[in-house]
């Protein structure tokens, strides 16, 4: 045992000697591994956004923005929404939207949520368990309606985490998540099905502020 013990550690210390090479030499050095933006964070989210068969909708206030929200559910004939968001609801229709509940997410039509941020690199929508829906808005009903403002946008994820500790410190929240278009799988006959594991339509409106 103590032979073989000895030939083991004779092989480690050999291989440890030899200088590993790099496997995939052209990703390390001074090579950048996120390129900076090349245009606007609103130009290059909704570009990446709707290359992922999301709907992207620019608001330049919040006039623009109820009515933008209005024309949507109108032409999809919605008449169930659901949304935990009281502000946000409370801010677009201060006397009340009688579509609007917080109680039958699994009938609904489309969810309404907020979110933590946007990413403009990846299309990407940031969202938490601290937010007043947690996960379950955007995740379970069948269209996600996402509000966001354009002081939520940064181009990479870097920077979203930095932005996301400078707003929570020490209590940042147990779950965050990013939501990248709508739900897709290619797992039978490698064939796109949109919608599978999750909403099939995601909106974002984008709100200038």
């Amino acid at each position: 045992m103590s032979s073989a013990k000895q030939h083991i550690l004779k092989r480690i210390r050999e291989a440890i000697a030899v200088p590993t090479p790099i496997p995939f030499p052209k990703s390390e050095g001074s090579s950048p591994v996120f390129f900076p933006a090349r245009q606007e964070n609103e130009i290059e989210f909704a570009e990446q956004f709707t290359k992922l068969l999301g709907k992207f909708v620019y608001c330049a206030d919040q006039s623009e923005l109820r009515a933008a929200l209005q024309q949507v559910i109108s032409v999809n004939g919605w008449k169930n929404l659901f949304s935990r968001d009281s502000e946000l609801v409370t801010t677009l229709w201060p006397a009340g939207n009688p579509l609007i509940s917080d109680k039958d997410l699994a009938g609904c039509d489309a969810a309404l949520t907020n979110c933590e941020l946007l990413i403009a690199r990846t299309g990407s929508i940031v969202l938490s368990s601290a937010l007043p829906s947690g996960r379950t808005g955007s995740v379970y009903a069948p269209v996600h309606l996402c509000v966001a403002r354009s002081s939520q946008l940064v181009y990479d994820l870097r920077e979203g985490l930095e932005w996301l500790q400078q707003k929570y410190g020490p209590r940042i929240p147990s779950l965050i998540t990013l939501a990248t278009g709508p739900s897709r799988t290619a797992d039978i006959e490698k064939t796109l099905v949109v919608g599978v594991h999750g909403p099939g339509e995601v909106y974002v409106f984008l709100v200038d502020d």
